[in-house]
């Protein structure tokens, strides 16, 4: 199973009554460079959260420290027309969502894909 789908099922349970998901997409709180300094940085400091774009609202998703894919529970809610990108890089930093997130360059094209949705 991909990714994003495994993403998309985990999330069905934060979802209301009719919602859809447009994207959804992984990030992390600590930046991946700090893994130069000291691995320990990363391994306590960092958490994973998933993004789950969806046609009324944006959900910040807390997932753990260990796994990216698992939706645990609601941390923050943004209004759909928020502008989340554009991403650029390895590690891209993001900070329209409420906390500072690390994007992996492999989910760029879903954070442009759900920038090109709010704006349609």
């Amino acid at each position: 199973m991909a990714i994003r789908d495994k993403l998309r099922a985990n999330a069905a349970h934060v979802l209301q009554p009719g919602e859809n998901i447009q994207a959804v997409f992984c990030a992390q709180t600590t930046s991946q460079y700090f893994a130069l300094i000291s691995y320990w940085i990363i391994l306590f400091a960092n958490a994973y959260r998933v993004v789950v774009v969806t046609d009324r609202r944006i959900l910040v998703c807390g997932s753990g420290r260990l796994r990216m894919t698992p939706v645990k529970e609601v941390l923050r809610e943004v209004p759909r027309y928020t502008r989340i990108g554009p991403p650029s890089g390895l590690w891209w930093r993001c900070e329209s969502l409420g906390e500072r997130l690390y994007v992996n360059r492999r989910f760029h094209k879903d954070v442009n894909a759900a920038d090109e949705l709010a704006t349609a």
